[in-house]
């Protein structure tokens, strides 16, 4: 498939590093594991794998603020390795695999984020990337000695100076400022080292940064958020966006957006990867899918007073914002909760209850959507043989975020589909547990999504931005190279 500007698409994989999956009982599994988050030499062996499935990068996210709510949501989140540290290791120990390192320019200076990254991309050989989120967890700032964490525009009007900024330092060595002469003693060409000067709403900086020029110039730049500012910013900084979207129809309205604001920022919106996080659930067969799906829902936590989590009634009118998930814990995996997000009283019903007709037909548009999610996630439905429940609804609604379950085929004919329809350029890889998902995705999706041709056999570059078909930047300072790097 080729794009508006005659470039051939290609599909595109991250994989993204959960210590303990993605689902939020799937630790609890006896074959998963639960106790290796920190082991760098584990960490090391998953990079190792997805990096003999090709894809293009392994993914740390990061979090500023915990507590131990997360272990009723995200045990992942809860206490995690920091990235730079574990990306840098990684590093040593692979070849070709990108490594996207986490990080929020809320909480970060301009000089030491753009040192940062351009070490990792040396000591890497050119396969750094960093992501930039703003980050809505306001407990991050008693962190950091702040008064407060800043509202949304502070937070971008923060970020839109400082990627600038960082870029501006990564370029303050020209490529070809070190000299290395023995013989006259000179080191380097110091009219090919810059100052930037910067002096904004912000931020004040002299430069030179104290690292050479990035090997890939720029480190690639990835970016996740749906709001307006979001947008802009991915559309005019980032080289691969995350998106929220779960239908294919959301997917591609987000996509078109995107690449509409990065033709308006001047970019050629092939330049942009789009990528939803997806986690699939994967078995030989269908059904053995839909099992371990199943099995794994079983062991979620559900709170002790399924009606109502232990709270008032009141809490759960339409009428009432959701409780804080960092505030609750447990408080939302209730009839309560459901009901709320559905638009449907069902405190009243049974977890096992069928979901009738009349009631399927009372649901909001999020009420019907989770119980589209439920549908293809159990292949149970309303009405059916084997009717969809109460519980398959509670179910889905704790068990966020994008999820497909199936077989090799099903999961590679689901990420074709967004492919093809330009909903996507590809998908976040994430796993329900470790370490048996990622095995078997590498061992039989993967293989499926190459012989459709739709996936690389082996990688053509050595960086990542050859890895995503990106032309390695020139320095404003000087023209360079735009082969060495790129594709």
């Amino acid at each position: 498939m080729t794009t508006d500007s005659g470039r051939n698409r290609t599909l595109h994989l991250g994989y993204m590093y959960w210590s303990n999956g993605t689902h939020p009982a799937g630790w609890r599994l006896p074959e998963a594991v639960h106790d290796r988050g920190f082991d760098g030499r584990y960490i090391a062996e998953l990079a190792q794998l997805a990096e003999r499935g090709k894809f293009d990068f392994f993914f740390f996210g990061d979090r500023l603020a915990t507590g131990p709510e997360y272990q009723y949501t995200n045990t992942s989140v809860l206490s995690r390795i920091e990235p730079f540290t574990a990306a840098a290791y990684i590093a040593t120990l692979t070849t070709r695999i990108g490594l996207v390192v986490t990080a929020n320019p809320t909480y970060y200076e301009p000089f030491n984020l753009a040192r940062l990254t351009a070490s990792l991309d040396h000591i890497s050989a050119g396969r750094a990337s960093w992501n930039i989120v703003t980050g809505a967890d306001g407990r991050a700032a008693d962190n950091y000695t702040r008064t407060e964490h800043g509202d949304a525009t502070a937070r971008y009007d923060r970020a839109d100076e400082f990627v600038g900024l960082v870029r501006r330092l990564w370029d303050s060595w020209e490529d070809d400022a070190f000299i290395r002469n023995p013989e006259t003693g000179e080191f380097v060409d110091g009219e090919k080292i810059h100052r930037v000067d910067h002096e904004g709403r912000t931020f004040r900086v002299r430069g030179p940064l104290n690292v050479a020029r990035p090997p890939q110039g720029h480190p690639v730049i990835l970016h996740a958020g749906t709001s307006d500012r979001s947008r802009d910013l991915g559309a005019r900084d980032a080289d691969v966006l995350f998106a929220a979207a779960a239908t294919i129809e959301q997917g591609k309205r987000y996509s078109d957006d995107i690449r509409r604001r990065a033709a308006e920022f001047g970019r050629n919106p092939a330049d942009v990867a789009i990528l939803p996080g997806l986690t699939p659930i994967v078995a030989a067969t269908r059904q053995q899918a839909r099992d371990r799906y199943d099995r794994l829902n079983a062991l979620i936590v559900l709170d002790d007073d399924i009606r109502f989590g232990g709270q008032d009634p009141a809490v759960w009118s339409p009428d009432s914002p959701p409780p804080p998930r960092e505030a609750q814990g447990r408080g939302l995996r209730n009839l309560g909760a459901l009901s709320q997000r559905v638009g449907v009283d069902l405190t009243g019903a049974e977890p096992a209850d069928p979901i009738d007709a009349a009631t399927a037909d009372r649901l909001n548009p999020a009420g019907r959507g989770l119980l589209a999610a439920a549908r293809a996630r159990t292949g149970r439905s309303v009405g059916g043989t084997r009717p969809l429940t109460v519980l398959d609804l509670l179910y889905t609604h704790i068990v966020g975020g994008h999820v497909v379950v199936g077989d090799p085929v099903d999961i590679a004919d689901y990420i074709q589909a967004w492919f093809d329809a330009g909903a996507s350029d590809g998908f976040n890889i994430q796993s329900a547990y470790l370490t048996e998902q990622l095995e078997t995705f590498v061992a039989s999706v993967i293989p499926e999504l190459q012989r459709r041709g739709l996936f690389r056999r082996d990688y053509e570059g050595t960086t990542l931005r050859a890895h995503l078909g990106l032309d390695r930047p020139a320095n404003h300072w000087a023209p360079a190279d735009t082969t060495s790097g790129g594709r």
